[in-house]
């Protein structure tokens, strides 16, 4: 079942890269943008996490957090995240196999792992803003500071 605008974003409990337990529910409060995306080390995945490490954190207002979520192990997040200097979550959905993914409605049932999904969450917990991408089509994160303007 897909989270659509207005829905109370369903709160998760992931393990990041680190191997530290991550909540939706620790950032009520802050605004949230929440990425799904298919691999850790694909071509299309490294430029859009890229774009947010390059771009889109230098520019975001204090009250914004990033959360990338994949099917991938926090192991294999770690190794990117090292390689990449990415300092944001990078959300391990690997167990139950991406049932998160599947919450929001994102998860790629035939292949096994998620789309480009991106939700924006109002410090509130409820969704804001969606956008969902097929898995060859990068998005364009030029956007993201455009729709957090019009939820401040």
């Amino acid at each position: 079942m897909a989270v659509d605008i207005g829905d109370k974003a369903p709160d998760f409990a992931l393990r990041d890269q680190h191997g530290a337990p991550v909540r939706l529910s620790d950032f009520l409060g802050k605004r949230v943008v929440l990425m799904f995306y298919p691999l850790a080390f694909s071509g299309g995945c490294h430029g859009e996490l890229c774009a947010i490490r390059d771009d889109f954190l230098v520019a975001a207002p204090p009250d914004v957090q990033v959360l990338t979520v994949s099917v991938d192990s926090m192991f294999s997040h770690r190794a990117w995240a090292d390689r990449e200097k990415f300092n944001f979550p990078l959300l391990s959905d690997f167990w139950p196999h991406g049932a998160v993914a599947q919450a929001y409605g994102v998860f790629d049932e035939d292949k096994g792992f998620a789309v480009r999904g991106t939700f924006v969450i109002d410090g509130e917990g409820v969704v804001r803003w969606k956008a969902i991408n097929p898995t060859a089509a990068p998005r364009d994160i030029s956007g993201y500071l455009r729709v957090l303007d019009d939820i401040s």
